[in-house]
């Protein structure tokens, strides 16, 4: 994938295909999904506003999961849930699982997870973002149903972090990795770790959760962005604040400019807005139809 400027536009060229950002560049696009989808209820400084809104539950779900979230943790899960052999399931079934889990490290929504899928995706869709992009948006958090399996939410939900090297002080909550058995591990906290220089995140082992285990799931039937928003999307130190360029190559570096966009439509929809799947229903089942088999590997 390349981005190239051609007079106002932005064009991103994935495979012979390709996409404009109509904007005079990606701030302007950044600026403008901040305005058009920032709640009424919320300023767009309060989101993700660990330091003052967090309440003692998501305070508590960071401790535990800086705390387990270890090198010998996440390999043993990626080869736990990377053969896909937990459940087979429609995409529909596990999105209505989704009307009953509450995300713990949210500090900024309490509905069901169901409802945000919704927001994010119908924020793309107004915006005439394209289908796969949409579709996307409905997917993305459907590998939380982790909890399905017996996982805490710990160990499924919140931010992501490579493990294996130095934490990032982007990273929220980062002092509470001072209770990490890998913090004891000398070659662990240097700055590169195991991996070397500009290895690729696709080298790199990160935090167990939704998003590594969902790529797995939806990866053959994606588009390669849409696969990596999805293992990426959560891992905010690098796509909001710069960290770990280190150990990104020219893909990741390309391909963040597609979760960096995602990003703002994922964060700023998010509002006790509550849509009407039933009303909604006919446009997301062709939708996934579209990309997925009525069956598929969990």
């Amino acid at each position: 994938m390349k981005i190239i400027k051609y007079h106002s536009l932005f064009i991103l060229l994935i495979t012979n295909n390709f996409y404009a950002f109509s904007y005079s560049d990606l701030a302007a696009w950044e600026q403008f999904i901040q305005t058009r989808y920032v709640s009424q209820e919320k300023e767009k400084d309060d989101f993700r506003d660990f330091e003052n809104n967090a309440s003692q539950q998501v305070k508590e779900f960071y401790r535990l999961n800086h705390r387990y979230q270890t090198v010998n943790f996440v390999l043993k899960k990626k080869e736990e849930y990377s053969a896909l052999q937990k459940k087979r399931l429609s995409i529909w079934e596990a999105f209505h699982y989704l009307d009953t889990l509450v995300d713990e490290s949210d500090p900024d929504l309490s509905l069901p997870q169901s409802y945000h899928a919704l927001q994010t995706a119908e924020a793309l869709r107004n915006d005439g973002q394209p289908r796969w992009l949409i579709l996307t948006g409905f997917i993305h958090d459907l590998g939380k149903i982790l909890t399905l399996f017996g996982e805490p939410q710990w160990a499924v939900v919140g931010d992501t972090f490579p493990v294996g090297c130095a934490y990032a002080n982007a990273v929220a909550f980062h002092d509470y990795f001072n209770d990490n058995p890998d913090k004891q591990n000398d070659l662990y906290q240097t700055k590169y770790g195991i991996y070397k220089p500009g290895c690729g995140l696709r080298n790199v082992h990160m935090s167990w959760g939704h998003d590594e285990y969902l790529y797995y799931v939806a990866k053959n039937y994606l588009p390669a962005p849409a696969a990596y928003i999805i293992r990426y999307h959560s891992f905010y130190a690098a796509h909001s604040d710069g960290a770990y360029t280190y150990l990104m190559d020219d893909y990741d570096k390309e391909m963040l400019a597609w979760v960096r966009l995602f990003n703002k439509y994922d964060l700023y929809s998010k509002s006790s807005q509550q849509l009407d799947i039933q009303e909604l229903y006919p446009y997301y089942a062709a939708l996934v139809a579209e990309y997925f088999p009525d069956i598929i590997n969990w």
